[in-house]
């Protein structure tokens, strides 16, 4: 049961893979012309399809409009009962077969051609209605399902899903989207906010920032780490401009040494030159910085070297940059 349970996964995957190798020499003319119709849209891309395809059609709608081709999906079944005034004279539409004859498809063909709106169809059949009907087709037929009936879809969802793939990111490319645009098209997900979200977004400003001046005391910089919860303080001058930071490894190397905490200045005791960031930098290049240099927290200065934030690796979890 175990081996006969793989060979048939393998099989379904053989019979897919030789599926796609067979789509990848159609790339061709036709190709190009579906990309030029698509690149020439004013409008969006209406992407349609029954069944198994409509479920297709669905995801290839999505990804055109994840990578800066403006599309949606319209159930066929639908369009004839009024969502057919989803579609414009300034929209394309992407039409998935793989007969070529689905009804749904056929009824509302007469409304797509009276609209003036190119269609590009997916079909598994080159002579079919729809693909006749289109301004191109693309082939997407295969030579077998994987299903062992040779009825489930299967292999031609697999084909038209990966043409639409192509599609997809030719348009990307030709257009010039780059990875800024997928984060704006994405600003929940981790790519979003890690191209997005700056320092300035998440950091600790005014009160909420650790600090003491120069002439401090031990015991008032020890206040000041625990009262704002960082693990730190800055140390300025009367200017605002930082000077250091005394942190809590500062404090634990300092207990080693048996120095008299007592008895120093903050002066003596803090690290000079400490690691500083732009305010405008992405929180991902702070991120970055702390790694470098083995750090939790990292102050922001402006041009004049003045302390305006401070950030920590807690602020970086928490905006789930990491």
């Amino acid at each position: 049961m175990k081996k006969q349970l793989k060979a048939l996964g393998k099989a379904v995957i053989e019979t897919e893979t030789q599926a796609l190798i067979a789509l990848k020499k159609r790339i061709n003319g036709d190709f190009v012309t579906a990309c030029r119709y698509l690149l020439a849209c004013k409008g969006r891309i209406v992407v349609i399809g029954m069944g198994k395809s409509g479920h297709i059609a669905g995801k290839i709608a999505a990804t055109l409009a994840s990578t800066g081709s403006p599309a949606f999906f319209v159930h066929p079944g639908e369009a004839s009962h009024g969502d057919l005034g989803m579609i414009t004279e300034r929209d394309v539409v992407l039409a998935l077969s793989n007969s070529g004859e689905t009804d749904e498809l056929l009824t509302i063909l007469p409304i797509i051609k009276r609209l003036g709106v190119p269609m590009i169809s997916l079909t598994g059949n080159a002579q079919s209605t729809l693909a006749q009907s289109a301004k191109v087709n693309l082939d997407v037929s295969v030579e077998k399902e994987a299903c062992p009936l040779g009825l489930a879809p299967t292999a031609s969802t697999t084909a038209a899903l990966v043409m639409g793939d192509a599609l997809a990111v030719a348009l990307l490319e030709k257009r010039g989207f780059n990875s800024e645009d997928f984060a704006r098209s994405h600003p929940a997900g981790r790519l979003g906010r890690r191209l997005l979200l700056h320092v300035d977004d998440i950091m600790h400003k005014g009160k909420e920032i650790p600090q003491v001046s120069l002439d401090a005391s031990m015991s008032a910089a020890l206040f000041e780490i625990t009262r704002k919860s960082l693990g730190m303080t800055a140390v300025v001058d009367k200017k605002q401009r930082l000077c250091g930071i005394f942190t809590d490894g500062d404090l634990r190397r300092s207990l080693d040494k048996k120095i008299d905490l007592q008895a120093s200045q903050i002066t003596e005791l803090m690290t000079k030159n400490p690691q500083t960031i732009d305010a405008h930098s992405l929180a991902v290049d702070a991120l970055d910085l702390m790694q470098q240099h083995e750090i939790s927290v990292v102050l922001v200065v402006d041009k004049k070297k003045q302390l305006i934030g401070a950030l920590s690796m807690h602020d970086l979890l928490r905006a789930k940059v990491v």
